[in-house]
C-alpha cells in the first residue's frame, strides 16, 4: 500500500548519471509487483512459458537489472521476510481487493472492454514465493547480490543505508523515510533515457524532516494517524491535514488524542518503525555475469528467447565507463569515480 507523501514532500529530480556508482538497496518485493502489474498483453493476461508459468517477473527483471547495470547503478535487491502480526488486517484487505478485481478482470473480458480488463487485470497481481526464488537464482546469474530480511524489505533496506552499506533505499513507497533511511530514490522502474533525461527522484530525509519543520519520530506519528500497514488511520485525516496537526508539536500523547487515539492504540505500530526487525549485513560484493547460467534459467526453464539474454549479455559487457554527475542540491555526496566491484 505504502503511505501517501506525495503532495507533502519535494523531491529532487536526478539524471540516472547521478547514480553511477551507487549502490541502493531495491525494494523487491515491491519492484516484482510493478512487473507483474505492467508487463500484460492487451487484454490483461500475464505473460507465460509453455508450461504455464508467470514470467513477467523475469522479464522485468531481466531489462530493469541490465538498464541499471548499462547505467553502473548498483542494485542490491532485498526482499521481504515474515510480515509482522500486526500486517494481517492489511494482508487480508489485499487478498479481497485482488478477488474483486480478478471478477471485474473477467467480466470486462467477456464485455470486450480491453482497457478495463487490462487495468482490472494489474491489480490481480499475486507475487509467490516460487517466483521469488526464480528471481534471486536470476539476480545471483547476473551477478547480483540479494538480501532476505527478516521481516519488512523496505525496514531491511532503510538499515542497510543507514548504516552505510548501501548508499541510499530504492522503492517507490514513502514508508522508508518512516524506518530511516537517509535517502530514498523513486523512479527506478522508469526506463532510463538514453540521453540523460531526468529519471529519478531523490529524498533526503533530513532535508525532508527540516522542510515540514517535524522530527523522525513526528514523521512516524503522522504515518500513523494518516495510516499504515500496521494501523488504521484516523478517518478524514490525508497528508496535508495530518501534517500540519503533527506540526503545531503538541507531543505523541495530546495529538493522539486530539484525533481521538490513546497512544496505546498505535504504540506497537510505532515500534515496528523505530526498532524494526532487521539483519546486520557486510558490504555487498559484486560478481562477474554467469551467462550459461543465465541462459539455463531463462531460455531453457522459461522459453526466453536466446537473442533477449545475449542482447542483455551484450549491453552489460560494452556499458561505457562513466563519472558521477554531482548531486543537486540538497545532496552533498562527492563525486564517485567508475564502476566498482564492491559496493561503496
Amino acid at each position: 500500500m505504502g503511505l501517501p507523501l506525495r503532495t507533502i514532500t519535494r523531491p529532487t529530480e536526478i539524471p540516472w548519471s547521478a547514480l553511477v556508482g551507487r549502490t541502493l538497496a531495491v525494494d523487491g518485493n515491491n519492484m516484482l509487483y510493478q512487473f507483474l502489474a505492467t508487463i500484460r498483453s492487451a487484454d490483461g493476461r500475464p505473460f507465460t512459458d509453455r508450461a504455464g508459468r508467470v514470467t513477467a517477473h523475469l522479464i522485468g527483471l531481466l531489462y530493469r537489472t541490465t538498464s541499471w547495470l548499462e547505467q553502473r547503478i548498483l542494485p542490491v535487491w532485498v526482499f521481504d521476510g515474515a510480515p509482522p502480526e500486526l500486517k494481517a488486517g492489511t494482508l487480508r484487505t489485499r487478498f479481497l481487493a485482488k478477488e474483486r478485481a480478478q471478477e471485474a478482470w473477467q467480466e470486462a473480458l467477456a464485455a470486450g472492454d480491453l482497457e478495463t480488463a487490462r487495468r482490472k487485470a494489474a491489480q490481480t497481481s499475486r507475487l509467490t514465493r516460487p517466483m521469488i526464488a526464480e528471481a534471486v537464482e536470476v539476480l545471483h546469474a547476473l551477478g547480483l547480490p540479494t538480501v532476505q530480511a527478516p521481516s519488512e524489505g523496505e525496514a531491511q533496506g532503510a538499515r542497510m543505508a543507514e548504516s552505510g552499506v548501501v548508499w541510499a533505499s530504492a522503492s517507490e513507497d514513502y514508508d522508508s523515510l518512516l524506518f530511516g533511511t537517509p535517502r530514498l530514490v523513486r523512479g527506478l522502474a522508469s526506463r532510463p533515457s538514453r540521453q540523460g533525461a531526468q529519471a529519478a527522484q531523490l529524498i533526503e530525509r533530513e532535508h525532508l524532516l527540516n522542510e515540514l519543520g517535524i522530527s523522525q519520530d513526528e514523521l512516524i506519528l503522522l504515518g500513523l494517524i494518516m495510516g499504515t500497514d500496521f494501523n488504521d488511520g484516523v478517518r478524514g485525516y490525508g497528508p496535508k491535514k495530518a501534517l500540519k496537526l503533527v506540526q503545531k508539536h503538541l507531543g505523541w500523547a495530546e495529538t493522539l488524542r486530539s484525533v481521538g487515539l490513546a497512544p496505546a492504540d498505535v504504540e506497537e505500530a510505532a515500534e515496528i518503525f523505530r526498532h524494526p526487525a532487521v539483519a546486520e549485513v557486510p558490504r555487498p560484493v559484486f560478481g562477474e555475469p554467469n551467462e550459461e547460467e543465465l541462459r539455463r534459467l531463462l531460455v531453457t526453464e522459461h522459453d526466453f528467447s536466446d537473442d533477449r539474454v545475449s542482447g542483455a549479455m551484450r549491453r552489460i559487457e560494452n556499458a561505457p565507463r562513466k563519472k558521477a554527475t554531482p548531486l543537486p542540491a540538497p545532496g552533498h555526496q562527492s563525486v564517485l569515480d567508475a564502476f566498482p566491484t564492491e559496493g561503496s
